[in-house]
């Protein structure tokens, strides 16, 4: 703005005071650089002075320090020649402690000389001389020292008459001299130097004196400036405060802002905790739901067992029939606790799982049989699948478990019958499609009913545990939930969809298994339920378990199916065991043991007894990695007679029993 100024129309004055003002700064510039050359100029003449006046003192020391060793030297030969005449060891000593000082100074001698190369040499040879005077003179110290009084006072004179007094005397001289000579020669450049800088200082004045009236002709140029600027300011004094009218509203409106953002984060800040306080209300709800029907079902079934075997032991001796008939009931009972703690431990995931490679329309297909019995005449049932579909990497009799689960719940569904399609093929999801499920690929298994489908009120409720909409005694309302921790444990994702009247859709997402140069076994051969008939008897079975009463039972039951037992009650024991008896044939271990588990002392006995079967017993296993079982079958308690027997063949024979799927309630 100033520069258009300067040519506004009517501003005549204008194009004169731009010269004016250009020659002022010009003026001001060379004032300050000539102070500037002055200012260093002035520093580096008091630099040279301040160097000369320090060689002068410089050389002041070095003649100090010669006239303090000269006197130093005679005081040390005067103290020996004390100790000589008196024939005092004392004396004698105090001598050393002279001679070496006298040394010490000469050192701080040599250190300030070193930048003479004249007056270094001289210290050398000075040094040479009080190492041969030394020699002399401690000759006589040391007579003295053995009491050798005439010889040391023969050495002292000696000493007293050699040439290397005079030629010490000579070079403190030749150094004195020489320090002189530097001394007037640093003295007459002090002065110049002095005289130097008296001359720039006053020179440095009469510019300072310029510089001043410069400033006085720049401050009238100033003024002159000012003046013709004045109309300008008043203009920006317009816009400034226009600016800060503006300023103020922006100001107000950004507080209104803020006010109103805190207001908000408050507010979302109290939801949040809510929020957080509802969840924990329904998940301690949740908890008293689990917790109320476990309880609930456990003591129905204890009911049951607790009053079949009261009832089967009154009636044991005269009313064999009746005990048989109670001690059945019993038996059910125990079994139906079993099938709910299963599927609790699935709930809970941490039932252990098996998996293997599984190809998803092999075991869909290889269940037909099994759905048949299952669903009934009533049920139609439809498979479809797609071909190409990909292998999956799960428990193979959980999955067929759960499948059966959602067979029987879409049949309850459809009272007065119906269509069951269970649908295969393959899926690619994004992050979070379903559920929580990362991106990749899937296979999708789908359990469509025609059913009576379910409300969105029921549909929010399906996975959670002990919820049921069928009658008392009909369903536990763990059936869903397993599915879900079983899925969830295998890293796959459940959705279902469900519209009242039209039927529902359980859909299982189970990752895909990549298989590299080996082919999936196209069926899985079921045995059939084995007996209690007893095995050869020329077994030989090592039983290791913690627990007493399991062990004792354990072993009752492999002797009724005519093995010979020996027993362990941890894994140190049983290492004992297969040292000191060759005959053991299998090994029935517990999984879950204090101090070393079955999976470590199996990984630990399989090098030295790699022919020895192996059973894992187990009816809670906290093993993270199937992979820790090393392939060696898994038997689930509480068990029959006929299912350990068909799990010690299976072990025996090197291969893995295949249960029967179990119909979840």
């Amino acid at each position: 703005m100033a520069a258009a100024e300067d040519f506004e129309p009517g501003n005549e004055d204008a194009p004169r005071s731009g010269w004016q003002r250009w020659l002022g700064w010009i003026a001001a510039a060379i004032v300050v650089a000539s102070l500037a050359g002055l200012v260093v100029m002035l520093g580096i003449s008091s630099t040279q002075r301040d160097t000369a006046l320090a060689q002068q003192e410089h050389s002041f020391e070095v003649m100090i320090a010669v006239r303090g060793i000269e006197g130093q030297m005679t005081n040390a030969e005067a103290v020996l020649g004390r100790a000589v005449i008196a024939s005092d060891k004392r004396i004698a000593r105090q001598f050393y402690d002279e001679w070496r000082r006298t040394g010490v100074m000469i050192e701080r001698l040599a250190r300030l000389a070193r930048d003479n190369p004249d007056q270094a040499a001289l210290v050398k040879a000075l040094r040479s001389l009080y190492r041969t005077r030394s020699e002399e003179l401690e000759a006589a110290a040391l007579h003295l020292n053995y009491d050798q009084k005439v010889q040391a006072l023969s050495a002292y004179f000696a000493a007293g008459k050699t040439d290397s007094i005079a030629r010490t005397k000579a070079i403190f001289r030749e150094i004195v001299r020489n320090e002189e000579a530097l001394l007037a020669t640093r003295a007459g450049d002090a002065q110049g130097f002095l005289q130097q800088a008296n001359r720039l200082a006053a020179t440095l004045a009469v510019l300072g004196l310029l510089l001043v009236a410069a400033l006085i002709a720049l401050g009238w140029i100033t003024i002159e400036v000012i003046g013709q600027r004045r109309r300008a300011r008043r203009r920006a004094d317009a816009e400034s405060l226009r600016a800060e009218v503006l300023e103020a509203a922006v100001a107000e409106r950004t507080a209104e802002l803020r006010l109103a953002n805190q207001h908000l984060l408050t507010e979302a800040a109290e939801r949040a905790q809510a929020e957080a306080q509802l969840r924990q209300i329904q998940k301690m709800e949740a908890v008293g739901q689990l917790t109320g029907g476990i309880a609930h079902d456990f003591n129905n079934m204890l009911a049951v067992v607790v009053g079949g075997l009261e009832l089967a032991k009154r009636k044991l001796h005269n009313h064999a029939a009746d005990a048989e008939r109670h001690i059945d009931n019993a038996m059910e009972g125990a079994n139906r606790a079993a099938a709910l703690t299963r599927r609790l431990l699935a709930f809970a995931r941490a039932e252990p799982l098996l998996p293997q490679a599984v190809s998803p329309d092999t075991l869909v297909t290889g269940m037909t049989d099994l759905m048949d019995r299952t669903l009934g005449e009533r049920i139609q049932l439809a498979f479809e699948t797609v071909p190409g579909l990909w292998p999956i990497w799960v428990d193979r009799h959980q999955l067929e478990n759960a499948i059966l689960n959602l067979a029987v719940n879409a049949r309850d569904a459809m009272e007065h019958g119906g269509r069951l399609t269970i649908r295969t093929s393959n899926a690619v999801l994004a992050a979070d499609e379903v559920g929580e499920s990362p991106p990749g690929d899937y296979v999708r298994i789908d359990v469509s009913d025609t059913g009576a489908g379910m409300t969105p009120e029921i549909l929010d409720r399906v996975f959670e545990p002990f919820f049921t909409t069928k009658p008392v005694g009909k369903g536990t309302g763990l059936g869903l939930s397993q599915i879900f921790g079983f899925v969830r444990q295998s890293g796959g994702e459940v959705a279902i969809a469900s519209t009242p009247g039209a039927g529902t859709t359980v859909s299982l997402y189970l990752p895909r298994h990549h298989v590299y140069g080996t082919d999936l076994p196209e069926t899985e051969e079921t045995p059939t339920v084995a007996d209690s008939q007893p095995l050869a008897n020329d077994h030989v079975a090592l039983i290791v378990e913690d627990d007493p009463r399991v062990l004792i039972a354990t072993a009752g039951a492999l002797e009724e199916l005519g093995f010979e037992t020996l027993r362990a009650t941890g894994g140190e024991e049983a290492i004992l065991r297969l040292a000191s008896d060759p005959r053991i044939d299998i090994i029935v271990t517990d999984v879950v043991m204090p101090g070393m588990t079955g999976p470590e002392l199996i990984a630990e006995i399989a090098p030295l007894y790699p022919e020895i079967a192996v059973l894992f017993v187990t009816g809670y296993a906290d093993v993270e990695d199937a992979a820790a079982f090393r392939g060696h079958a898994v038997l689930r308690k509480p068990y029959t007679i006929g299912a350990l027997k068909a799990a010690v063949e299976a072990a025996l024979s090197g291969s893995r029993p295949a249960p029967e799927a179990e119909a979840a309630e």
